[in-house]
C-alpha cells in the first residue's frame, strides 16, 4: 500500500495520551505514519496529583493553561500532531451517592452532536486506524465513557452524509479499524509482578492485583500486541511532562525498565471493529491495511 497510513488517538484528557498507547504511537511516528491525538476535554477539573506541585496557587488557578502546556511538550516528545475537541472536563465524582455531574461538562453533552467535532477532525484527518476506550472507558471515568461513546458514532458517522452533512462536517470518510486501548490488562500486570519478587524487588502491583480479583471484573480480549519496547522511554518522558499529574517518583516509574523491556515489551489493544480482512493474533495496528 502506496498511500500514507495515518493513525488517530481519542482521548479524554492531556496526559492520557502518554499513559495510554504512548510507545505505540512513537514507534508509528518512527517508522512515518502521522498520527493525531484527539484530546475530547482540557483536562480543567483534574486534581493535582503530583505532591511536588500540590499547594502550588498559580498551577491551582491557571490548571487549564498549565496542563495545556504540559501536552504541547509531551506532543513533541512523542513527535504526534494534537487537536483539541474543546470540551469541559467533567471531574471525577467521588461519594456514596456520586454527586451529580457539573453543568456544561462533557459527559453531559448530546452524544450525537458531540460525536459531529469528531467526525469533523476524521473527516479532515482521514485516518485508516483509530484507537479509543472500551464501553468501561478503560476505568469508570466520565469522561473515558463519554469518549467511548462519540468515537463509537463518529467511527460509523464520518461515512454518513445524512447524519452529518458534508457542507458542514467535510467530505464524508470510512476508518478502516477502531481498537480499544487494553494496555492496563491482568496476564501484563501479573508478569510483572512475578518479575519483581522473583528478583527480590517490591512489586507496586500487589494491591492492584487484590482489587482485580475481588473486583471480578472479566478479562478482555487481547486481539493485538505491538512490539514497541525500544519506545517505553519516550513514552516515560512524555508522561513526566503532565507534571502536575504524575509523580517521577511515582507507582507508574517502579519498575526497573530492563525488567519491562524484558517481560513485557509490547502494548496491547482489543481490535472493536475492522472493514478488512485480518487475522488474530495481531502484532500492526495496520494489519490488514498495509
Amino acid at each position: 500500500m502506496t498511500e500514507q497510513l495515518r493513525l488517530m488517538a481519542v482521548h479524554a484528557h492531556p496526559d492520557d495520551e502518554s499513559s495510554k498507547g504512548a510507545a505505540t504511537m512513537a514507534k508509528y511516528v518512527s517508522e512515518g505514519v502521522d498520527v493525531l491525538v484527539v484530546t475530547c476535554t482540557g483536562g480543567e477539573r483534574g486534581s493535582i496529583l503530583n505532591p511536588k506541585l500540590q499547594g502550588d496557587a498559580y498551577i491551582e488557578e491557571n490548571i487549564h493553561e498549565v496542563r495545556r502546556k504540559e501536552m504541547d511538550e509531551a506532543r513533541e516528545i512523542l513527535g504526534v500532531k494534537q487537536d483539541w475537541l474543546g470540551f469541559v472536563d467533567s471531574g471525577l465524582p467521588e461519594g456514596d451517592p456520586l454527586p451529580p455531574l457539573p453543568e456544561g461538562c462533557f459527559a453531559l453533552e448530546d452524544v450525537d452532536k458531540a460525536a459531529g467535532e469528531l467526525v469533523r477532525r476524521i473527516r479532515s484527518f482521514r485516518p485508516q486506524v483509530i484507537t479509543t476506550y472500551d464501553e468501561n472507558g478503560g476505568y469508570p471515568h466520565p469522561d473515558h465513557i463519554m469518549t467511548h461513546k462519540i468515537t463509537m458514532v463518529a467511527f460509523e458517522g464520518a461515512a454518513d452524509a445524512e447524519k452529518y452533512p458534508e457542507d458542514e462536517y467535510g467530505p464524508v470518510y470510512q476508518p478502516l479499524k477502531l481498537y480499544y486501548n487494553q494496555g492496563f490488562n491482568r496476564p501484563r500486570t501479573e508478569a510483572l509482578h512475578k518479575a519483581m519478587l522473583d528478583r527480590g524487588l517490591e512489586s507496586p502491583y500487589g494491591e492492584w492485583l487484590e482489587r482485580w480479583e475481588k473486583s471480578g471484573h472479566k478479562d478482555r480480549t487481547l486481539t493485538t500486541h505491538i512490539p514497541c519496547a525500544d519506545f517505553f522511554e519516550i513514552r516515560d518522558k512524555a508522561l513526566i511532562a503532565h507534571a502536575t499529574q504524575i509523580d517521577p517518583d511515582g507507582g507508574w516509574f517502579r519498575v526497573p525498565m530492563e525488567i519491562q523491556k524484558e517481560v513485557w515489551p509490547t502494548e496491547e489493544y482489543e481490535l472493536a471493529k475492522s472493514l478488512v480482512d485480518t487475522s488474530l493474533p495481531e502484532d500492526d495496528l495496520f494489519a490488514g491495511i498495509r
